[in-house]
């Protein structure tokens, strides 16, 4: 029985009669199918989708001048291997840390999944694939091949790009230098010293990078 001082709605019984009726959602909540939860969330996927039109942006890569419209979420990274076909640049950690998805923003290196496409509207984009003149290699990926720089390849492009930028960016002068601004690219087949070793020749040679 409520006491006097209850107010309508507030006693005990109402409580009571809370608690039972979340009980209740709660295990028909349980109870649903999985299609239907599945469903529901791919509804819910296209309603969030919706939000996201597609912008126009226009950039150049690899010498190529592009206009095209995508999601304002769409990272650099992404719009390479996706729309472009560009696979070279690789997804490693996909949080900055690897430096497996290096390329060059207008002689700039820059970790592609932390950045969106959006933000390089009328830039010029450089990947590994276009480092090479036609059959003709760069200089540092020549290095790279005749010093072993690399073991199972992953992490070869975007060593090659950082490697590339370490140099115009007169970072190159020693064996320390060298690793320390080559240090946000991971290599885990520990090819270190093949790398600063290539990269030491292409910065002794004076060849154009």
């Amino acid at each position: 029985m409520n006491s006097e001082h209850d107010t309508p709605g507030t006693g005990p019984d109402e409580a009571r009669r809370s608690f039972l009726k979340q009980s209740s959602l709660l295990t028909a909540m349980a109870l649903v199918p999985g299609p239907l939860v599945q469903a529901a969330a791919a509804e819910l996927d296209e309603k969030v989708a919706a939000v996201f039109e597609k912008i126009p942006l226009k950039l150049e890569v690899n010498g190529v001048k592009h206009k095209v419209s995508i999601e304002p979420r769409t990272t650099l990274l992404d719009f390479l291997r996706e729309n472009l076909n560009l696979t070279g640049t690789k997804k490693g950690c996909d949080y900055g840390q690897c430096g497996a998805c290096t390329v060059h923003v207008d002689g700039q290196r820059v970790n592609s999944c932390l950045s969106f496409a959006v933000m390089h509207e009328g830039k010029k984009i450089t990947t590994i694939e276009g480092l090479a003149q036609g059959d003709k290699l760069h200089p540092m990926q020549e290095a790279f091949v005749k010093h072993d720089g690399f073991q199972c390849g992953y992490c070869t492009p975007g060593q090659i790009m950082s490697a590339v930028a370490c140099i115009r960016e007169g970072k190159a002068d020693s064996e320390g230098e060298i690793r320390e601004y080559m240090s946000g690219n991971i290599c885990r087949c520990g090819a270190y010293s093949n790398i600063v070793a290539a990269i030491q020749e292409v910065k002794g040679g004076g060849q154009k990078v």
